[in-house]
């Protein structure tokens, strides 16, 4: 019988939070604290995680299980925390893939370690856990959405900017600026909605145009894959990273496009598989409004003109028309496809698709889909690169230098045709 987090417990216990996006999540961590639960983003690296990931989950299990589960034990290890006044947050999607079964093997894990009396909270839309100390609010999910337009917009600008800048360090300075910012505006009940998220992100798009940059030309290369291993560099292997030392600059698409895509599956359901209309009536009308927002976005970074604009949602969602099913979804299913189609379509035509060793949505809608997109868009130079405890670090670098080469020769091809 696994432990429930009490109300009682929500005055004096620490709930430690995995860490999947690091601009966005330490703006979402905010909306915990906010509304009264002591929360610590967990930021534990290096082999000790994999080691304890692989030490209390089964090897055949998929990647950022491990990951996600031996961050969490190693915190609970070395991190200095009080095991008898401290919980854990999962998610849990409820869906076909893996993931909605992390906090089962998360509890198992814990009964390994003799540690089963600590809570786990499981965060998820559908019901499928509750915890009398633990309740999302509508302005919780309203905040957590905020947390996450404002992460996607500073992630993309700063990603356009940074390697360009002149002055070293200033991307990364205004985005740590603006999240303490908001932290501090949600945590006053401001800056999540109407005119006064419109009047951020126009600001935020201002400051970052007049950040100072140099005029060049650099190979420009986009990330997907799943989910986990597409944000996190402790799952990537701080890819991101990696090829910015190389000289790239470096698109990773949004997270808003992975929510919209999971709303977007509940109309799929009903046009497919039947079931109650008002189900996707509802869906489509909450899609419209947070549309709105998206729009709004896209706005503020054109007015700039200093910017690559994402298209919307749905503009994305047809390019993938007449090569992969709307009914492929588990996982990130057809919008793998469809991010890679975007990032070619906007000049990131050289790819990095991330995956799980042995992840059958990653395999089928991504590295399966790679053929279909090349002989769609020629242009596109897409590598695959899987990660599990025993791939080498030697070996996916390689394998990222060898596209990265073919990217260098076809950028100087284009600048000798012009």
């Amino acid at each position: 019988m696994s432990t429930v987090f009490t109300k009682a417990m929500k005055k004096d216990y620490t709930i430690l939070i995995p860490n999947m996006s690091p601009v966005h999540f330490k703006i979402a961590k905010e909306v915990f604290a906010n509304h009264g639960y002591n929360v610590v983003l967990l930021e534990n690296q290096g082999p000790n995680v994999i080691r304890e990931g692989l030490r209390y989950v089964h090897n055949d299990i998929c990647y950022p299980a491990q990951l996600v589960i031996g961050q969490l034990i190693d915190a609970l290890k070395h991190g200095n925390f009080d095991t008898n006044k401290v919980a854990l947050v999962i998610t849990q999607t409820g869906g076909g893939c893996r993931a909605s079964n992390y906090i089962f093997l998360l509890r198992k894990a814990l009964e390994k370690c003799h540690l089963e009396h600590i809570p786990v909270i499981s965060l998820n839309l559908k019901g499928l856990e509750k915890n009398p100390g633990f309740k999302l609010t509508f302005f919780m999910l309203l905040q957590a959405y905020s947390a996450f337009i404002y992460g996607d917009l500073l992630m993309a600008l700063s990603n356009q900017v940074r390697p360009y800048e002149v002055n070293k360090g200033e991307a990364d300075a205004l985005v740590a600026t603006w999240t303490r910012y908001l932290s501090d505006r949600f945590a006053n009940n401001r800056g999540y909605i109407g005119w006064a998220m419109k009047r951020n992100l126009n600001e935020i798009c201002r400051q970052f145009a007049a950040i100072e940059v140099r005029k060049e030309e650099k190979i420009k290369v986009g990330i997907v894959g799943e989910i986990y291993m597409k944000y996190s560099p402790l799952g990537n292997n701080n890819l991101q990273a990696y090829l910015e030392q190389q000289g790239c600059e470096v698109m990773v698409p949004s997270m808003m496009g992975f929510l919209y895509y999971g709303a977007d599956n509940a109309i799929t359901d009903k046009a497919y598989y039947g079931g109650r209309r008002i189900s996707s009536i509802v869906t489509q009308l909450i899609l419209k409004q947070l549309f709105k927002v998206e729009t709004m976005v896209r706005e503020a970074m054109a007015k700039t003109g200093k910017f690559t604009v994402p298209i919307p949602y749905t503009e994305m969602k047809k390019l993938t028309e007449g090569l992969i099913d709307y009914g492929v979804k588990m996982g990130e299913g057809w919008l793998l496809t469809a991010e890679m189609l975007d990032l070619v379509h906007a000049g990131y035509t050289n790819i990095v698709c991330t995956q799980p060793f042995g992840c059958l949505p990653n395999h089928i809608s991504a590295k399966g889909m790679i053929r279909a997109v090349t002989e769609r868009a020629p242009e596109a130079n897409i590598v695959p690169i899987d990660y599990d405890p025993s791939a080498t670090h030697v070996n996916q670098e390689n394998r990222i230098k060898l596209m990265l080469s073919i990217a260098r020769e076809n950028l100087d091809s284009e600048k000798n045709g012009k």
